[in-house]
């Protein structure tokens, strides 16, 4: 009896895939891949009559992973990280500073600033590893994490606060400024196109537009319909070119509303704090590099300032590395990070 085949896919195909499943666009994938538009579009075409089945589909002009290509990306991401790591590793002294923190944070704040960090310490490699499972950082080589916490979470990390984490409504600057459909209170939120945040945390789901009703005391509010993707630089992007109204994150989209690329159109209140990012380094951490990157870290975190409309935080003593790793725990279990 034949059975079916599974197919052998090219590296080169799936680091394709995973260039443009992560920016949600064939021309940005090509630019950071350095190969034409039509090389990218040959691949997963080529990657798609492989499989047997569509990876990507159009909706209102924006490109969005369906549910195969999705559970592919995530896959081909971590394989591909394991073995871009591994590599490395293999081919010269690992003297790289590794740092953690949650997919989203990870992939609209602390990648797009990285540039900043490395004009400064030139000397210093860096190496990210993103993930929403709390993971241990002695078994995982982390020096440095970002962790989550929400705030009703039990015991409360007793590292460094770096800053609070809320949500908030946001939209293209065009879209909150529509005639005939208002965006104003949350209930206006009903005449939008809802942008969702879905993922899959210790085998839960979670739904970024849930928990900000939740927190809003709305939870049964419902928009005119909902656009749902699985990574979070997805949902911006759709939000971006005005699909819909998304959850924004704070500080994850500091720069694009300070740069007016979204707009967050119910203010302060539509603002809902829900948890904080706290620092945790190691204490096998190279201490002059590990230091180098909380004070830059702080240094950021004091550039975004407080969540719009929110009031300014009360100053702080900054406190270095050492002191982080003093207060720290190992890991330990807690809510989802997000």
């Amino acid at each position: 009896m034949d059975r079916q085949r599974t197919p052998r896919l090219s590296l080169d195909l799936l680091r394709g895939f995973r260039s443009a499943a992560r920016h949600l666009s064939f021309t940005h994938a090509a630019r950071e891949l350095f190969v034409t538009q039509s090389a990218i579009s040959h691949q997963i075409k080529t990657l798609e009559d492989q499989l047997g089945r569509p990876l990507f589909r159009r909706v209102n002009r924006a490109l969005v992973l369906t549910e195969t290509g999705a559970e592919l990306y995530r896959a081909i991401d971590q394989a591909l990280t394991l073995i871009d790591t591994a590599t490395q590793r293999a081919s010269g002294p690992w003297r790289t500073l590794s740092v953690t923190t949650t997919v989203a944070l990870a992939s609209t704040w602390l990648v797009p600033r990285l540039p900043r960090f490395a004009a400064k310490h030139p000397e210093i490699d860096l190496r990210v590893v993103s993930t929403n499972d709390l993971i241990d950082l002695k078994r995982e080589h982390i020096d440095v994490a970002i962790r989550f916490a929400l705030l009703d979470a039990s015991p409360q990390p007793s590292g460094e606060k770096l800053f609070d984490y809320v949500q908030f409504p946001v939209c293209a600057p065009a879209l909150a400024r529509a005639r005939g459909r208002p965006l104003q209170t949350p209930a206006d939120l009903a005449r939008h196109v809802l942008l969702d945040f879905e993922t899959i945390v210790y085998g839960r789901p979670w739904y970024d537009w849930e928990r900000w009703f939740m927190a809003m005391h709305r939870p049964d509010a419902k928009g005119a319909g909902w656009l749902r993707f699985s990574h979070y630089d997805q949902v911006i992007e759709a939000a971006r070119k005005g699909s819909g109204v998304a959850v924004g994150k704070w500080p994850h989209l500091s720069e694009h509303l300070r740069e007016g690329t979204l707009v967050a159109p119910l203010g302060a209140a539509g603002n809902a704090t829900v948890g904080a990012f706290y620092l945790e380094v190691q204490e096998t951490a190279a201490r002059e590099a590990a230091d180098a990157f909380v004070a830059w870290l702080r240094a950021e975190a004091r550039r975004d300032g407080p969540a719009p409309g929110a009031a300014a935080p009360r100053a702080t003593t900054p406190r270095g590395a050492a002191a982080v790793r003093a207060a720290a725990r190992p890991a330990r279990a807690a809510r989802p990070p997000r």
